[in-house]
């Protein structure tokens, strides 16, 4: 039994890393002879280069589409948890803790808002997350604690309005 190597057969178009669209075509091409006459020659393929044109029956969306699509989604359900939250705790709890609730599910939409922004950084300008939405909790600690009006619990609880929003997200995923 002997070895013998695969074939393989040439592909007419190619992916190159930027993705851009190279396509090998064996048409005839024309060059002027000594003489001045046109000659053809079909032993030649000419690649022609042309940037990847999404068309209608590919995948939709990058990365980016997709990413902007779940942070519109998590900025919704958010928004929509917290349109629940705030009446309510109005109604079982009394103003003061619903102010103090909206505050911090204010905070919270600021905090998603900053983290999306240093993760849609990523790759090009940024090699990491970035720390600013770290110093919203912090603040929102300390307004809490030094205004009389806002109550930390209740701040607390509606900054962390995001993460039902979150998780509802994650599991609705198939």
């Amino acid at each position: 039994m002997g070895w013998a190597p695969a074939t393989v057969k040439p592909r007419d178009t190619f992916r190159t890393p930027r993705r851009t669209l190279v396509r090998l075509s064996t048409t005839p091409t024309t060059t002027p002879d000594a003489d001045g006459l046109e000659s053809s020659s079909a032993a030649e393929p000419a690649a022609s280069i042309s940037p990847e044109v999404p068309s209608a029956t590919s995948p939709p969306g990058n990365g980016m589409e997709q990413f902007h699509s779940l942070q519109r989604r998590l900025f919704l359900y958010t928004g929509v948890a917290a349109a629940l939250a705030v009446p309510a705790t109005a109604l079982l709890f009394g103003t003061g803790a619903a102010v103090s609730l909206l505050v911090g599910a204010l905070a919270g939409l600021l905090y998603l808002r900053l983290l999306a922004r240093s993760v849609a950084r990523l790759g090009g300008q940024s090699r990491s997350v970035g720390k600013a939405q770290l110093l919203v909790p912090l603040v929102l600690l300390l307004a809490a604690s030094r205004l009389p009006q806002l109550e930390i619990l209740p701040a607390l609880v509606g900054f962390l309005l995001y993460k039902p929003a979150v998780l509802a997200q994650a599991l609705g995923e198939p």
